[in-house]
């Protein structure tokens, strides 16, 4: 049966963009709720969608135009969070607007906007992402987890308290735009697999899960990665027998995850 699948290119490249992606993505979603900042995900994913136009209105690759959108969404919105502090939800709502807008708007000024695809950048097409796309994934699993495993400390505190980090000498600032930054880059290049509307369930809800699993903050890393490569491996098969979308296919069975631990957790 597995056999059968492999013996396709594009089920091999689906399947090993999932295991990228469930290697980063749940890290950043940990950090994403300590954070506070669950919308991100979502705010940015809206906004790679004027990524995706402004590279059809040049007719060059979207998916480098969306990495430069969003990275320069990302700091934006670290702009606004520091604006409306105590409102971030505002921040999110602005960007998110302005994304939308700035896509319908530029994508109706492209001559060739009928010859591209908007469904696979609104719900993802794992399925038909290029070679060139998943060793981008993998690079940027790479960077996270190095990062990952050289900052955890410093990332740590500042995630729990920015004014303990900042008392201890860390660049609060900074790290905060370049935490964003980071982010921002590896949902643009999520975008093609997971798509903009299912990408911040992918990132939060295996952290969701594990913030109920693990009993200290690396337990809850090391279970998210987990949830995140079992759940996302199950969605590509079940997708490929049941012929449903795979990106849609992976929320469901994080979903249903999430509901069978809560229930467990509770009793």
């Amino acid at each position: 049966m597995i056999a059968e699948i492999l013996q396709y290119d594009f089920m091999q490249r689906a399947l090993l963009a999932v295991v990228a992606i469930s290697i980063f993505a749940p890290i950043l979603g940990i950090f994403l709720i300590l954070r506070r900042q669950s919308l991100m995900s979502d705010t940015l994913s809206h906004v790679s969608l004027a990524g995706v136009a402004v590279g059809v209105f040049l007719g060059i690759s979207p998916t480098w135009t969306t990495v430069l959108v969003v990275a320069v969404g990302a700091l934006v919105l670290e702009y606004l969070r520091t604006v409306y502090r105590h409102y971030m939800e505002i921040a999110t709502a602005i960007l998110m607007s302005l994304g939308l807008a700035l896509s319908l708007i530029i994508i109706s000024k492209a001559d060739n906007a009928s010859s591209v695809n908007l469904d696979q950048y609104l719900f993802g097409s794992i399925i038909t992402i290029s070679t060139e796309q998943v060793v981008a994934l993998f690079s940027i699993a790479a960077v996270i987890l190095l990062l990952t495993f050289f900052f955890i400390r410093p990332m740590y505190i500042l995630t729990f308290d920015e004014d303990t980090a900042f008392v201890d000498g860390l660049p609060v600032r900074l790290m905060s735009v370049f935490f964003n930054l980071v982010t921002g880059i590896a949902i643009a290049l999520m975008i093609p697999a997971a798509g903009a509307l299912l990408v911040s369930t992918i990132m939060v809800l295996p952290a969701s899960i594990a913030m109920r699993l693990g009993r200290s903050f690396k337990s809850v890393i090391f279970w998210a990665i987990g949830i995140g490569f079992v759940g996302m491996v199950a969605g590509i098969f079940l997708s490929y027998f049941w012929e449903t979308p795979a990106s849609a296919t992976i929320t469901i069975i994080f979903i249903g995850l999430f509901l069978l631990v809560s229930l467990i957790k509770r009793k």
